[in-house]
């Protein structure tokens, strides 16, 4: 009996041991000598790849993509459709993705696909004005209009073929920070003229924060939002 509740108690005190060590090692040390490394080594990655502005304010995350909106008329109107302010540079489209009913007293930005084919409203098996509304062939043609009657100014007139797919296609996410340097170029000239600025220099702006492929040959070239228009910012304050 008394070897018994010897070795019990010899096993219960090398299982506390065990997990006083465990925690010790697993729960304080490793966590401690990652987060030590992580800021030492990728300081901006670690921090949620932060983009401040000229005067050190955080803006957002490289990695997560923003609205350009006006704000609405009437606030609590939630059927009131979002308005693009045109005097930033605009992101991929983010609507298609649901609407926010798990809390509707925040505005919130949903992620997620359209889980919706490329076809999806085709006729003939082409996208045409003839889709049915709530498609996204209606969808695509309707957000090519808008991306033609938006970014068309007085000197520069924007023609459908034009208009690259990736504006006006929701990424995967519906978050994505990213546009093509063509749609960006699109919209060079309204972004001049909305910010009496030389198209020069908007062009110019455009090509300093265009990125290349990732080690010269994954991905594609791409255009960060959010970098582009608060570099934009500092240009219109001068």
């Amino acid at each position: 009996m008394n070897n018994s509740v010897g070795n019990t108690a010899r096993l219960v005190g090398a299982g506390l041991r065990a997990l006083l060590v465990l925690t010790v090692i697993c729960g304080v040390i490793y966590p401690l000598a990652v987060t030590g490394i992580a800021q030492a080594l990728f300081n901006d990655k670690a921090n949620g790849s932060e983009i401040k502005d000229k005067s050190g304010r955080v803006v957002g995350s490289s990695l997560i993509g923003q609205t350009y909106n006006l704000p609405k008329k009437d606030p609590n109107d939630a059927e009131e459709a979002a308005r693009p302010d045109l005097k930033w540079f605009q992101p991929r489209p983010s609507n298609g993705l649901g609407t926010n009913s798990a809390n509707t007293q925040y505005s919130l930005l949903l992620s997620g696909a359209t889980n919706r084919s490329a076809d999806n409203g085709a006729v003939n098996g082409r996208c045409t004005r003839d889709s049915e509304e709530g498609t996204l062939c209606a969808q695509v043609i309707a957000a090519e209009d808008a991306v033609v009657a938006d970014n068309s100014t007085s000197t520069h007139k924007v023609r459908p073929e034009d208009v690259p797919a990736d504006a006006v296609t929701s990424s995967g996410s519906g978050l994505d920070p990213h546009i093509s340097p063509e749609y960006a170029k699109l919209q060079v000239h309204r972004v001049a003229e909305q910010n009496n600025l030389d198209v020069k220099q908007v062009e110019k702006l455009v090509a300093d924060h265009t990125i290349g492929r990732t080690l010269g040959f994954m991905g594609e070239p791409r255009v960060n939002v959010l970098e582009l228009n608060t570099a934009l910012k500092a240009l219109v304050e001068g």
